[in-house]
């Protein structure tokens, strides 16, 4: 873990086209420890090898909690980017998301992959409270948006990404983003295509790896869109918000949403440039995908 110093920063992005992550807003955080990587594949092996834990996507599905689908089709499993042949429109993410039978953190790609040779790859497949039984084991829990984002900025206030102002700082990948044509052509000039071992790139000022990129993060406060608004009226400084006291996703209201943070390795310039160090991102806490992971703060 390293040191995060407490102070003020200007939180959100006013400039990235994201309503959500406006307005910006002035925020102070006390210091705190956080994980220097995401947790890794190897870290949540020895978690399961010492307690035995089952993650939800291992989990056998319950008939009555999806009537109507037939019982040969309720399987274990998670959701998995899927590629398409070709190039598709990007109005509808169904084109690339499938849900995989067997998929899981074991088994990223589903029943035919493993971890071979991705024991410095972050964990992913992990929900919500996976994450939250993880670091209750590991004397951790998960860190505010507003901790996140902090630390994520290194100390650099408003700046676009983690590393400054520029996506490739003197012609070089910062992070592990999508190159080429999204969803169905992956160029990997960044020298990956799927995950990235946790320190493939460069920490942040903070000693931060993989603030942006690679991975999603869970984040312990509940999703609203309008959360920032709530500060636009207010004289008072928010002194370590942990969000919302409940969660509405206008996209699909009956659904309730955690903020994820980070962006990840589907991220690009055409489509999600969430790797963007103010904007956020919302998942479902009860499923995981195969671009979702978390790290822990103290």
């Amino acid at each position: 873990m390293v040191w995060i110093p407490g102070g003020m920063f200007w939180m959100g992005c006013d400039d990235c086209g994201m309503p959500d992550a406006k307005p910006v807003h002035l925020v102070a955080v006390s210091g705190f420890w956080m994980d220097a990587t995401p947790v890794t594949n190897a870290q949540f092996a020895r978690f399961v090898r010492e307690t035995g834990y089952v993650t939800v996507a291992e989990r056998p599905l319950s008939p009555q909690d999806f009537p109507g689908v037939p019982v040969d089709k309720l399987v274990p499993g998670s959701a998995s980017f899927v590629p398409p042949s070709r190039a598709v429109p990007l109005d509808n993410p169904m084109q690339w998301w499938r849900y995989v039978p067997g998929a899981s953190w074991r088994r990223p790609e589903g029943r035919q992959s493993d971890l071979s040779k991705r024991a410095d790859h972050p964990v992913v497949h992990v929900a919500y409270d996976d994450a939250v039984a993880y670091l209750k084991w590991a004397g951790r829990r998960l860190p505010t948006e507003a901790e996140y984002e902090f630390a994520a900025r290194g100390g650099l206030d408003r700046q676009r990404y983690a590393w400054g102002n520029e996506l490739k700082p003197k012609n070089a990948w910062a992070a592990n983003i999508w190159q080429g044509s999204f969803p169905n052509r992956n160029d990997g000039a960044d020298g990956h295509h799927g995950t990235s071992p946790v320190k493939a790139f460069p920490p942040n000022g903070f000693g931060i790896y993989d603030a942006g990129g690679n991975i999603w993060q869970w984040c312990a406060d509940w999703y609203r869109p309008d959360y920032y608004s709530t500060f636009a009226s207010s004289q008072a400084l928010p002194r370590n918000p942990t969000g919302p006291g409940d969660s509405f996703d206008p996209d699909e209201p009956g659904q309730l949403k955690r903020v994820v943070r980070g962006g990840s390795y589907l991220c690009s310039d055409q489509y999600c440039t969430r790797y963007l160090v103010g904007s956020r991102g919302k998942a479902e806490p009860t499923s995981g995908a195969s671009n979702l992971g978390f790290r822990g703060v103290r």
